[in-house]
C-alpha cells in the first residue's frame, strides 16, 4: 500500500511529545501499531520499520521516547556520544512516564476516525522493553518485541512491584518476543529468565531465537541481517493482522 506520514505532538503529563504518524493513503479505517524505537529516537531506519508496517494497512505511532530530556525533533546518532546520551534518557525517565505517553497515544487515536479501534504495540531494543510495557495498558491486544533491553535486570527507573516484568500477568494481549542468540546485551541466561517469568505470569507469547547479533533488523551498520529482518516483519503483520482486526 501506498502510505504518507506527519507529525503531531501530543500533550501528555510530562510536557509535549512528538509523535511521527505513517498511514496508508487510501481511505478507510485501520488499526494501529505504537512503534518504539531504540535510545537514538526516530533515526532513518526506525523511520523505515515504521513505512514498512504502515504499508500492511495499520496506522503506526513512534513516539519521542525521551520527549522530556530533549528540544522536540531530536535524533541522537550511532556513535558513542549518542549511545551515550540515549542511555542517559533511558536511565534518567521513570517507568511510569512511559504508562502515560502510551496512554496519550491511545486517546489520541481514539479521536482519529480512521482508527478501527484496535492498537498493538511493538519495538526494538529499548523499544522492545517499552513494546512490552505498553501491553500492560489493557487497551493494547498484542506486542511485537525485538531484543528487547532491560526486561530482566530491574534497572529502569521504577520501584521493584513496578518494573515491567515484575507486572507481566497484567498482560491481556498476545505477546511476541523475538531475540537474536548472538546479543550480548540479552546473552542465554537472562532470556530463559525472562521466558520462565512468563510461564509463571501465565501469558499468551511466542518465543522466537534466531541466529542473529543485537540491532539486526538495524538497515544500517554491520549488524544488519535483511533476511532475518524480512522474516520478522512477516512475523509482526502476522501477529497484527491476527489479533487486531
Amino acid at each position: 500500500m501506498i502510505i504518507q506520514n506527519d507529525y503531531v505532538d501530543l500533550n501528555t503529563p510530562t510536557g509535549l511529545m512528538r509523535t511521527y504518524i505513517y498511514r496508508p493513503v487510501a481511505e478507510g479505517r485501520y488499526p494501529a501499531i505504537i512503534f518504539y524505537s531504540e535510545i537514538f529516537q526516530q533515526t532513518a531506519p526506525i523511520a523505515r520499520s515504521a513505512a514498512i508496517m504502515a504499508g500492511h494497512g495499520f496506522i503506526v505511532l513512534v513516539p519521542e521516547v525521551a520527549h522530556e530530556l530533549n528540544p522536540i525533533g531530536t535524533v541522537l546518532g550511532y556513535d558513542d556520544a549518542g549511545k551515550e546520551k540515549g542511555n542517559n534518557d533511558k536511565f534518567a525517565k521513570p517507568l511510569r512516564d512511559h504508562d502515560t505517553d502510551t496512554q496519550a497515544m491511545v486517546d489520541f487515536l481514539q479521536q482519529r476516525d480512521d482508527y478501527s479501534g484496535s492498537v498493538g504495540s511493538m519495538g526494538v531494543c529499548l523499544g522492545g522493553h517499552l513494546a512490552f510495557r505498553a501491553a500492560l495498558n489493557p487497551a493494547l491486544k498484542a506486542a511485537c518485541c525485538l531484543y528487547a533491553t532491560d526486561l530482566h535486570s530491574n534497572t529502569l527507573p521504577a520501584e521493584n512491584n513496578e518494573q515491567t516484568l515484575n507486572r507481566a500477568e497484567e498482560i491481556q494481549g498476545e505477546l511476541l518476543m523475538i531475540w537474536g542468540r548472538q546479543d550480548p546485551h540479552v546473552p542465554d541466561e537472562p532470556r530463559a529468565t525472562i521466558n520462565q517469568a512468563l510461564r509463571d505470569a501465565g501469558c499468551d507469547f511466542s518465543w522466537v531465537e534466531v541466529n542473529g547479533q543485537h540491532a539486526f533488523m538495524r538497515d544500517e551498520g554491520d549488524r544488519y541481517d535483511p533476511e532475518l529482518a524480512l522474516q520478522c516483519y512477516q512475523m509482526a503483520v502476522s501477529l497484527f493482522r491476527r489479533t487486531l482486526r
